[in-house]
């Protein structure tokens, strides 16, 4: 049932991958909070879920870099923030890794990051 309904947003997207399609294949060496704090931004904003994983992926860095470097807030206590600070890096590796999977980069991906 789960192929089936990645399937159909797969269909959806025009053959695009999501990012929880593409965080699938995250080698098993990245620590797992990591993963998890990365998906959890990503189901907090169901709308980022429509996006190429790409896209997606930027959104959540900026999510990320946001709240730790605008707000000040973080996920909590400082140790947290670095969690933060450590996804919003994997994020804005993986980006241009998952844009490279399907084939193209998206035009001008870090265009929409504003600048500090």
């Amino acid at each position: 049932m789960k192929a089936l309904a990645a399937e159909i947003v797969r269909g959806l997207l025009g053959g695009q991958v999501t990012a929880a399609e593409w965080m699938a294949g995250v080698p098993a060496d990245v620590p797992e909070r990591l993963v998890a704090r990365v998906r959890e931004v990503l189901a907090a904003h169901p709308t980022w879920g429509a996006l190429p994983a790409s896209e997606s992926l930027v959104s959540v860095a900026d999510e990320f870099l946001r709240t730790v470097l605008v707000d000040g807030e973080g996920y909590g206590a400082p140790r947290d923030r670095a969690l933060d600070l450590l996804a919003a890096d994997a994020c804005v590796t993986w980006a241009p890794e998952a844009a490279a999977d399907r084939g193209r980069m998206p035009p001008r991906p870090w265009s929409g990051l504003p600048r500090w």
